[in-house]
């Protein structure tokens, strides 16, 4: 990833994308072809629906879900918060629109592109299963997780299980919920990729069961953990020998107040700092090279084909002088947020913050150069207290950061504020609060959520390139 960033930092690869019209309330940026999620189905106010409309507007939103290594897998993709709190009690043939929808949107949203190898989760009610639109998602890719409707006119068993078997014969992964909250499923077991638990429903004695059952019915399935709340439930999860995890743990806190960094995060942090406090360049070019490692791997970008140097650079001194201090501050600070720091979620919380920090440039694409480059690090770093397990206030100081990101990042405030509080109203899905930071921000609630997007896009691709 830090190569793909490398490059898209100082402009050795300058990736064309369509423009869309200017938004009302925003300005233009490059869309990538997630932008057609947020077209599809804009973000808006959701009015109540009516008998003449049961359907009102919504968008689609996505919830990451790591791997046992911590890693990003996929995404759960689904509709807002507010449309499936809309929609919860209504009939099947309302489900059934939204449900398509959702599947719509992906498709053309060319999902199975855009995630590479990664996985894309989609809940669906059992009885749309046989839609010919399911047909256009990329099977590699889809993971169909069944959902019951209440109402008694669905497929029965047979049908059920004739629809499953179909899907998974064209390569699509079937996923269904835990036979503890969904006993009707209990018979698509032996057919499951993947078995879904809601975390704050299992206790030891319902996990010992869920155990049981899956050994005996469903032995080949993956345990896909949703809701975490904290650490704390991640790893009851992990022990209980969950696969998949999901919910707002992989950037929650802790107390780190006794955690220091480690020696090669030290000294990455100390020549961040040094940069940043405009230290004589004789004692940053020594810190340079007393890490052997990092002297051979600034020698390798700078000297990349790509960068088009005219001549060979063997030298630290030379790689300063052609970078110069504010390039040189980006990259080592990409360097410490890119770490392997051997903590949990580090990976998965450094895309977070590369998708904020994308967002809050996006937002501001018609400011000067300053403003954006200072939005983008305030992105970034707003996780820096997860990616290296600090406390924010410790890891700002070894940082140096201007007093404004500082301001935005401990106290909600300052210029920067608002747009942060923006991009975070986003990952959340909350409409009440997007709606009210895209105000305070000067845009539209449909800028905002197309933004967020073409954000996700660009994480994503700097994924692939890695």
């Amino acid at each position: 990833m830090l190569k793909a960033l490398w490059n898209w930092l100082f402009g050795r690869k300058q990736v064309v994308l369509a423009r869309v019209p200017t938004p009302a309330g925003g300005p233009s940026v490059p869309t990538a072809p997630i932008d057609q999620l947020n077209r599809q189905a804009p973000l808006q106010a959701a009015p109540a629906p009516s008998p003449q409309s049961e359907m009102g507007p919504t968008f689609i939103c996505r919830e990451a879900i790591l791997s046992r290594q911590q890693k990003i897998a996929g995404y759960h993709f689904l509709l807002q918060e507010s449309a499936r709190n809309r929609i919860r009690n209504s009939s099947r043939r309302v489900h059934h629109l939204y449900a398509e929808i959702l599947v719509s949107s992906l498709v053309k949203a060319d999902i199975g592109k855009l995630l590479g190898a990664r996985l894309a989760f989609v809940d669906l009610p059992d009885s749309f299963l046989d839609h010919p639109c399911i047909r256009q998602l990329p099977p590699r890719n889809t993971v169909l997780v069944i959902q019951p409707h209440p109402e008694a006119d669905g497929p029965g068993p047979e049908t059920l299980m004739t629809h499953v078997r179909s899907l998974k014969s064209a390569g699509y992964r079937i996923g269904v919920p835990d036979p503890i909250s969904t006993p009707q499923l209990i018979s698509l077991l032996p057919e499951a990729d993947v078995v879904v638990v809601r975390a704050p429903q299992l206790d030891a004695e319902q996990a010992l069961s869920l155990s049981t059952t899956m050994l005996e019915k469903a032995s080949q399935a993956a345990l896909l953990a949703r809701d975490l709340p904290g650490l704390e439930d991640f790893r009851f999860c992990f022990q209980l020998g969950c696969s998949l995890f999901q919910g707002p743990f992989i950037t929650s806190r802790e107390d780190w107040r006794d955690r220091n960094l480690g020696p090669n995060t030290a000294r990455l942090a100390e020549l961040v700092s040094k940069l940043r406090k405009d230290a004589d360049s004789a004692e940053i070019v020594a810190l340079l090279k007393h890490d052997a490692a990092l002297t051979v791997r600034l020698l390798r970008y700078i000297n990349a084909a790509a960068n088009g140097l005219s001549e060979q650079v063997s030298s630290v001194e030379r790689a300063f002088a052609l970078l110069g201090r504010e390039k040189l501050y980006r990259w080592v600070t990409l360097l410490l947020c890119s770490a392997d720091h051997g903590g949990e979620r580090s990976s998965a919380a450094l895309e977070s913050a590369l998708i904020r920090a994308r967002m809050l440039e996006l937002l501001a694409a018609e400011r000067s150069p300053t403003e954006r480059e200072a939005l983008f690090l305030t992105g970034l770093i707003s996780l820096i207290d997860v990616i290296l397990e600090v406390p924010m206030e410790r890891a700002l100081t070894l940082l140096a950061v201007a007093p404004d990101i500082e301001a935005a990042l401990l106290r909600g405030q300052g210029p920067l504020a608002s747009r942060l509080a923006l991009a975070q109203a986003c990952e959340r899905s909350d409409a009440d609060a997007i709606r009210s930071a895209a105000e305070t921000c000067g845009v539209t609630p449909e800028f905002a959520a197309q933004c967020h997007f073409d954000a996700l896009a660009w994480a994503l691709s700097l994924q692939q390139e890695s």
